[in-house]
């Protein structure tokens, strides 16, 4: 029998009647850094262009003068490195594995610490979610305002860690303008409504694309649906990002920080408290 003489339910003591909260699980972040703000990069489904999204307003941040870096969590299929033209791999002290620094903006993938970057990752989901706490603890991030996490696309074990044990702030969900957008966003959702995760807005990639000669845009996936998505559920269209093939060529080329994105210039604002 329980021997508190106070409500248990909201108080922060080692009590036997005390219900867990989010903060029990979270993980230490590493004694050496101090990141001010985390935000989860999700989706509900792949191929929508999550991990661009996450390297251009990583980049648009740091260009506004915020202290910026990438963890990237989709460990199966880490592509951030290559987007900012990284090669070599993280280096690390007699306590730490220390961030590659590309363009101002610290990073953190397991392509960075793999012997060959082309060799597939055949872990089981704890195995994976092991890496994620340990990108997390383990890595010397420093002085940071904002740490965006790219996620692997789903609602599966990782993205479970990722809200479980980081403390995230709140959460960009991306898709594209196809019939199935609804369903896709009500997933990443419903999953961060579970986790008392803030949703902070709609991301939609792949939105038009202007014609070079004409300047007319062309919904070659459809109409859009994210506005009456959006409004369903009571949040805030971020940026609709065109099909730009330059946009392409210059990622491949590892150039992402030079890609000029304007649709992302209000919510990079928001963030840097303008």
């Amino acid at each position: 029998m329980s021997e508190c003489n106070h409500d248990c339910s909201s108080c922060k003591s080692n009590c036997s009647d005390r219900k867990p909260t989010r903060e029990d699980f979270l993980k230490p972040m590493n004694k050496y850094s101090n990141i001010k703000r985390v935000i989860g990069v999700v989706s509900g489904k792949g191929g929508v262009g999550k991990s661009l999204v996450t390297c251009l307003l990583a980049s648009k941040c740091a260009k506004a003068g915020l202290k910026v870096g990438i963890l990237d969590a989709d460990i199966t299929g880490p592509s951030v490195p290559k987007s900012f033209g990284v090669t070599s791999r993280a280096m690390q002290d007699d306590e730490c594995l220390l961030p590659t620094v590309a363009d101002g903006i610290k990073m953190m993938s397991i392509n960075l610490l793999l012997e060959d970057v082309n060799s597939p990752v055949v872990w089981r989901g704890p195995v994976i979610s092991g890496v994620i706490e340990q990108f997390w603890s383990d890595v010397r991030w420093g002085e940071l305002d904002y740490l965006f996490v790219d996620m692997p696309p789903g609602t599966g074990d990782v993205a479970l860690t990722v809200f479980q044990s980081l403390p995230v702030d709140g959460i960009v969900i991306v898709s594209t303008p196809q019939d199935l957008v609804k369903m896709i966003v009500n997933k990443a959702y419903n999953m961060a409504g579970m986790m008392n995760v803030p949703v902070l807005g709609l991301v939609e990639n792949m939105s038009y694309y202007v014609c070079e000669d004409c300047g007319k845009k062309i919904n070659i996936f459809g109409e859009s649906k994210i506005d009456e998505t959006a409004q369903e559920l009571n949040l805030p269209v971020l940026a609709k990002l065109p099909i730009n093939p330059r946009i392409n060529k210059m990622v491949d080329a590892g150039r992402v920080y030079d890609v000029e994105c304007n649709e992302l210039d209000e919510f990079v604002s928001v963030l840097k408290g303008e």
